[in-house]
């Protein structure tokens, strides 16, 4: 069994309201690169050290810089904490 991770498609619905939109080029397979930026969070590795089934680490890295400086994953975070009755403070 592979010890990768991946969002359910439940999991990817309850934070898509969350993400983006996008302009221009459509972006790559959302469900791949966020389960892609996750497991390289819970697994600590470099960016490059990402497995190929995610795609592109650049496109991990990317996406992960551009989000974060949006305040996409804040808003993730505090959704989901907010709903699990825990203070909003991070």
């Amino acid at each position: 069994m592979s010890d990768q991770f991946w969002l359910t498609p439940a999991q990817l619905n309850r934070i898509k309201p969350h993400f983006p939109l996008s302009h221009g080029v459509p972006r790559v397979d959302d469900l791949r690169v966020i389960s892609g930026i996750i497991h390289v969070i819970k697994r600590g590795l470099q960016w490059r050290d990402a497995p190929s089934d995610y795609g592109p680490h650049k496109t991990l890295y990317n996406r992960f810089v551009r989000w974060s400086r949006m305040g996409v994953f804040d808003r993730i975070f505090a959704d989901l904490a907010a709903s699990e009755g825990v203070p909003e403070q991070l």
